[in-house]
């Protein structure tokens, strides 16, 4: 097992929301007859309970959602699975993988979509209708107030580190050369909503961390600082770590109950309270229904460290 970084004594350290991983909320949902009519099993990191039915979650009681999917295209009720609870360190942690759903439509036409495993603070907004945007179909970010110098987390990644990508949507897949490390991501937002229900933000503090090869065993203990103003001035800084704004444009419910996207305007000077925060821990980190397939990334004991 592999050591951590620094010590944690001279900081107050705080457990997130279910970042111990020891409890999920098991989801029931049976695919529609043309597939199979199959009854599948979703999980949600949250209160342990069991749900029977082709429902929408009710994310009221967790801060998380994920990339497990339940799906009604055309009247088709499908299914996708890549993040379960898996065996960990110190009790149940959560597996990230990328995988490829697939399925034959009345035992004939094969649909296959590639699924990055990701975790994220918000709600899926189920069920999904379509695979063009994906992000579209997620209200990202919850409120947070709070001002972190880290985040911490327990850690195994295992990549196959073959040099290529795999891209697939319904009917198509091909193959790409790339690679694909895995990512955490953690931004503070200063957010608003403008008078015809347009979401804008400031970007108040940015911490990323990317996982390129695999871990011989866990690594405990892991510090992703938080940067705070402009992320561009910090040694270390990289591209994909800027705004989210054009073809990366991430999206959130307005008061009006419309999903519209959110709008990162600019850099928020150091001091600037924040209102939101997007947290994100995923396999993979290219592009939707892109990715490396058989990358596997297992996390455990969430954390923020704050200065005492």
């Amino acid at each position: 097992m592999a050591a951590a970084t620094l010590p944690l004594c001279a900081q107050r350290v705080e457990t997130l929301p279910f970042g111990d991983f020891e409890h999920w909320t098991v989801r029931h949902i049976k695919e529609s007859a043309i597939l199979g009519g199959q009854t599948k099993t979703l999980y949600v990191l949250g209160p342990d309970e069991v749900i029977e039915g082709n429902r929408a979650y009710d994310y009221s009681r967790t801060p998380w959602a994920s990339s497990n999917a339940y799906a009604k295209v055309s009247g088709i009720t499908k299914t996708s699975v890549s993040v379960e609870p898996d065996d960990g360190p110190d009790g149940r942690c959560a597996r990230l993988s990328t995988v490829l759903a697939s399925c034959k439509v009345a035992g004939l036409v094969e649909i296959q979509v590639l699924a990055t495993g990701s975790l994220y603070w918000g709600k899926m907004l189920e069920p999904i209708t379509g695979v063009k945007d994906p992000y579209a179909k997620m209200d990202w970010g919850i409120p947070f107030t709070k001002h972190p110098e880290a985040l911490l987390l327990d850690y195994k990644a295992a990549l196959p580190g073959l040099g290529k990508l795999l891209t697939g949507t319904t009917f198509r897949k091909k193959e790409i050369p790339g690679d694909d490390p895995c990512q955490v991501t953690l931004l503070l937002q200063r957010r608003w909503e403008d008078a015809d229900g347009g979401i804008h933000a400031e970007r108040v503090g940015t911490a990323f961390f990317r996982i390129g090869k695999s871990t011989d065993g866990w690594v405990r203990n892991r510090r992703i600082p938080v940067w705070y103003g402009d992320a561009r001035r910090m040694p270390g800084y990289q591209s994909y770590m800027g705004l989210f704004n054009g073809a990366n444009m991430l999206y959130a419910v307005n008061s009006r109950g419309q999903c519209v996207p959110i709008q990162e305007e600019g850099w928020a000077p150091e001091g600037t309270p924040c209102t939101h925060a997007i947290l994100q821990i995923s396999s993979g980190s290219r592009s939707g229904y892109t990715g490396a397939l058989g990358n596997t990334l297992w996390v455990d004991n969430l954390r923020m460290e704050y200065a005492q």
